[in-house]
This record gives C-alpha cells, sequence and structure tokens, in this order.
C-alpha cells in the first residue's frame, strides 16, 4: 500500500470509529506511521485528507453493495432481499470489506460538516443519491418501468437509513431484517 492510501484508509478507521473532528492530524500520523511532511506532501490540509477519506469510503461502500445486489435474484423480490441482507451482514460485523459497523460514515460525516454548502456534506449527498440510484437502476433490470422503480428505490432508502440509525443508535442490530419485512410489503414490491 502505497502512503497516500495508507492515510486514507488509517484516517477512515480513526474518524470512522471516533469522529472527524474528534481526530487530530498527529492521531493520524501516528496509526499510520507516516512522516508529516508525507502527510502534507499528499493533501493540503486535513480537509483535503477527509475528502479523500469520504471518496475512499463511498467507493468502497457502492463497490460493496453493487456486489451483493448482483449476487440476488434479479426480481423485484430479490432485490429487496439482496439489499436488506446486505445491511443484515453490515450491522452484525459480517462484511469484512465494510470493517466493523460504527453506523452511516455519511451520516456521521454529514452531522460534522452540518452545512449543506460545505464540500464534505455535499459529498455525502452524492453518496447518499448514488446509492438510490444504483438501488433504481437494479429494479429497472428487474422490469419495473423508470419511475416505479425510482419511487421503490426512494421508499427502499428511507427503510435503509431508519435501519441504519436504529442499529447504531439504539443497538437493534435486527434492524434490517425488521425493514426488509416492511419493504416487502410495498406496493411496486408485489
Amino acid at each position: 500500500m502505497d502512503k497516500r492510501q495508507q492515510l486514507v484508509t488509517t484516517a477512515f478507521e480513526l474518524f470512522y470509529r471516533h469522529g472527524i473532528h474528534a481526530v487530530g492530524i498527529n492521531q493520524i500520523l501516528q496509526a499510520s506511521g507516516v512522516a508529516k511532511k508525507t502527510l502534507y506532501h499528499h493533501f493540503s490540509s486535513k480537509e483535503a485528507l477527509v475528502a479523500a477519506v469520504v471518496a475512499y469510503r463511498d467507493a468502497a461502500y457502492q463497490e460493496w453493495l453493487d456486489a451483493r445486489l448482483a449476487q440476488g435474484e434479479q426480481t423485484v423480490t430479490g432485490v429487496i432481499h439482496s439489499l436488506f441482507m446486505a445491511l443484515d451482514d453490515w450491522f452484525n460485523d459480517r462484511a469484512a470489506p465494510l470493517t466493523r459497523f460504527h453506523g452511516c460514515f455519511f451520516i456521521n460525516a454529514s452531522g460534522e460538516y452540518g452545512d449543506p454548502g460545505h464540500e464534505v456534506h455535499r459529498q455525502c449527498a452524492r453518496h447518499k443519491e448514488a446509492v438510490m440510484n444504483l438501488l433504481a437502476d437494479y429494479l429497472q433490470r428487474t422490469g419495473l418501468a423508470a419511475p416505479a422503480a425510482s419511487r421503490l428505490a426512494q421508499a427502499l432508502g428511507l427503510l435503509k437509513e431508519g435501519a441504519i440509525v436504529q442499529a447504531h443508535v439504539q443497538g437493534e442490530k435486527r434492524a434490517a431484517l425488521s425493514a426488509r419485512e416492511l419493504a416487502l410489503r410495498l406496493p411496486d414490491s408485489e
């Protein structure tokens, strides 16, 4: 792993566990074993590192979710089942590519960067939109018309986000399974 990637992955692990503003540059340097000069060679500031970390997690999450949706049965019910079983694995620390579950990194990061105009907040919003687009794409592949696929993807997204928050904040590790049961009752899933 090159030094830049080492900094990004180390920063992600620390930010995800402790929060972005709670982690200082010196902690990242110590945990990564990278020199300060090397950090500033790759990143002009902590904000630049944060943006790289958000992009890193976005790519990892999208790749993981796409692979999980592709493995499932390509029916509306199959997409719903694949989505919520993937979330169940994540909540219960069975999704190795995503590391130990500490809630949604994008919800957490956007909370720390509450100004909707801030670049980190915008990156988080783009991630959520990309997830909805991925779901809508898989739903369209099942033969669902684009408007119906979009509506269902939005409804699934609301259930997904609620399950993530319930799993993280309340420790309800079965939240994805409960959300799946509700999702299967949605009109477009029949």
